[in-house]
């Protein structure tokens, strides 16, 4: 059975558009997938989806006048007589096609819908040429309530903390808390989610691993030295959830300043790691702070970094918080730290079990930093107002 991602509807709303539709996110968080019911449900005919890591599809593109493409389009019955819907996966595997799209965006009558594993290549891949001809769409793993309709648990989820907070119930948090553990132990890739055998989700997560380093990493990447890159990885992974101290890292791996900061941007860029930062009204003092790190997703890690459950539940918490708005933390010069400042308007704290005591502290940092609302979010239920379980985020 195939499950529908909620960034269906998104694209749903812009599949008739003139725009470019790009879809990208790191390996296997399910983007072939998306575009395959997405194509499923465009009634015209005049589609195709074609794999631009196979061969034989990239040869329908390579040609010096871009007007002979629909020839080679033709034994696919796919004519510029109509309006065409061309999907083109994966096509940071044939970079030169971009140039073959915008020509056909520019002169014909077609629909092209792509998708990339990286960010960091589509920023380059992509001329000023393209501005104003695209849409972008970026798919992470599954949050939380995704996860729970690919296990078939029907679940309510409220989109304003506040209705999160009246409407939370400790019948329901029963019935899904199991689940919860179960998500945030072996995270939110699809095949993993789906994978019953325990053994097998545990080597679906090593394969979802190797599949970054062989695909993105060796391909995508022109580092000197691989191994001090694996090395940096796996100590972000164990500083998940905490500040960064970029001249520790340096001086940890024996590597400069400059190749840290290089690693990182590779790192955000193909979706495998996120760096949040500090709260300020000052947009420079933001961009200047010291940045905190979290993975991708918990499943990966669990597997191959030994984090505490505090620092496993915030990046399970975080993962499920991106689709909110921006997110920022905050932490005084004196101790004092709120997790999340979500949209300058929300501070968020998490906690394995919430008291009445986080919520006071919390309160009086968020009022003297000018926010609307606060709340805890509690991993074990509590039924006071300003407690939200992280069930429900």
């Amino acid at each position: 059975m195939v499950y529908p991602r909620k960034i269906l509807q998104d694209l749903r709303r812009n599949k008739d558009t003139k725009e470019i539709i790009v879809l990208t996110g790191i390996r296997r968080s399910g983007k072939t997938t998306v575009y395959r019911m997405l194509f499923d449900e465009i009634k015209s005919k005049n589609k195709v989806f074609l794999d631009l890591e196979n061969p034989i599809d990239q040869k329908i593109f390579e040609e010096e006048d871009y007007n002979n493409i629909w020839a080679n389009l033709v034994p696919y019955n796919v004519s510029q007589e109509e309006k065409a819907y061309i999907f083109l996966d994966e096509v940071q595997a044939m970079p030169n096609v971009i140039r073959a799209v915008k020509y056909l965006y520019d002169h014909y009558s077609v629909k092209f819908f792509l998708t990339g594993s990286s960010s960091f290549y589509f920023k380059n891949l992509f001329p000023e040429s393209l501005a104003g001809r695209k849409f972008v769409f970026e798919l992470y793993p599954l949050d939380f309530e995704e996860f729970l309709l690919f296990r078939n648990v029907r679940k309510n989820f409220y989109e304003s903390f506040s209705e999160k907070d009246k409407n939370k119930n400790a019948i329901v948090f029963e019935k899904v808390k199991k689940l919860y553990e179960e998500y945030i132990f072996y995270g939110g890739f699809p095949q993993v989610v789906l994978e019953k055998d325990i053994s097998q989700k545990t080597l679906q997560l090593k394969d979802v691993f190797k599949s970054y380093f062989e695909k993105d990493v060796k391909v995508l990447a022109d580092f000197r030295d691989i191994n001090l890159f694996r090395d940096l990885l796996l100590l972000l992974m164990r500083r998940a959830s905490s500040k960064l101290d970029i001249s520790k890292l340096a001086s940890e791996i024996g590597i400069a300043r400059e190749t840290v900061y290089s690693y990182l941007s590779f790192l955000q860029g193909t979706y495998f790691v996120t760096l949040v930062s500090p709260f300020s009204k000052s947009v420079d003092r933001e961009v200047s702070g010291s940045k905190k790190v979290y993975i991708c997703d918990t499943g990966l890690l669990r597997q191959f970094a030994s984090v505490d459950s505090g620092a496993l539940l915030e990046n399970a918490v975080f993962n499920s918080l991106r689709k909110h708005g921006k997110i920022c933390y905050y932490q005084k010069r004196s101790g004092g730290e709120v997790d999340f400042v979500l949209d300058q308007r929300i501070g968020l704290e998490v906690k394995i079990k919430g008291i009445e005591s986080d919520l006071r502290r919390l309160r009086k940092l968020a009022h003297g930093l000018g926010l609307k609302e606060s709340y805890v979010l509690t991993k074990q239920f509590v039924n006071s107002r300003g407690f939200i379980p992280t069930t429900e985020i």
